[in-house]
């Protein structure tokens, strides 16, 4: 099946489009709608963002990362055409197996593959990554290097074969962001560093300060990016609230649904819950994994 380069295709792209495969509706995500699979690629509707997706997506297969999607084109609907990861994902609510601890240091190498990935990139100048949480501004990020980087990694977004974490889907979010802060995002979700009535019954009884470590572990974070992470975390957490209802406001559509379904009050019990715990995290990360 052969598709033209995003800047060659345009919605009335006379391309090979598979009519005679069915379309199987794949799990709606936060935000986007409408993803299906056909056959051995995925059809998404195209975004504003989708030409800063597609020049990132196109980095990660020059760098040969082998862990996310390939833009192959757009089809005659208008929608953009990427490669199927075949493997298997977490549900919403997450499945036991996806909750295990033996999954976490995967998740984290997989994410240290994706930056160190993505750190070479020298972004096109006025490249616009249109999907980030704004809220009027950008997201804060705090001083020192930044990436672009995907910015959602959640059991949802991840791969899974073998019991190993080996691939990501859904960049609709993708664009600024630093190593300490990603990870530190990816943590709240994967962890999670949340408030125990927020926690999916998958992860009752699970020691979060122990798998925050397992998590870092994997990723190879060294005693300085430990020492700072939980930083990180109080950034990514900073004025999330106002940005979400902005979104909500403003951007409607899946952002309206997650605001209606509660997200600004699990953000400000996150935030009650980080408070009383991060002497346990900060202990936690001190400790070699035992």
């Amino acid at each position: 099946m052969c598709f033209r380069r995003y800047d060659d295709a345009d919605d009335d792209a006379d391309d090979d489009y598979a009519g005679d495969e069915p379309e199987i509706e794949l799990p709606r995500g936060d935000v986007t709608e409408g993803v299906v699979r056909v056959g051995s690629t995925v059809r998404r509707p195209h975004q504003p963002g989708s030409p800063a997706v597609v020049a990132y997506l196109d980095h990660l297969e020059r760098v040969g990362f082998a862990g996310a999607p390939r833009f192959l084109g757009r089809d005659r609907r208008g929608r953009d055409v990427l490669t199927f990861l075949d493997g298997a994902i977490a549900g919403d609510p997450v499945e036991p197996w996806a909750a295990a601890d033996d999954l976490l240091a995967g998740v984290g190498a997989l994410l240290r593959r994706l930056h160190d990935a993505s750190e070479p990139w020298a972004v096109l100048a006025g490249l616009a990554f249109g999907r980030d949480l704004r809220g009027g501004s950008s997201l804060q990020l705090p001083a020192g290097p930044r990436l672009v980087s995907h910015n959602d990694v959640t059991p949802q977004n991840v791969v899974v074969r073998g019991g190993v974490a080996v691939g990501l889907i859904d960049f609709d979010l993708a664009g600024w962001t630093t190593r300490l802060v990603e990870l530190a995002n990816t943590g709240m979700h994967w962890v999670p560093l949340s408030d125990p009535v927020d926690r999916d019954p998958a992860y009752d009884g699970a020691d979060i300060p122990r798998r925050l470590r397992l998590l870092v572990d994997g990723y190879g974070l060294d005693r300085g990016g430990r020492a700072g992470l939980l930083d990180a975390f109080a950034v990514r957490l900073s004025g999330l609230y106002d940005r979400m209802h902005w979104n909500a406001e403003n951007v409607g559509g899946g952002w309206a649904r997650m605001w209606r379904s509660g997200v600004g009050e699990k953000i400000r019990r996150r935030e009650s819950w980080f408070a009383s715990q991060r002497p346990a995290l900060e202990a936690a990360l001190r400790r070699p994994t035992g």
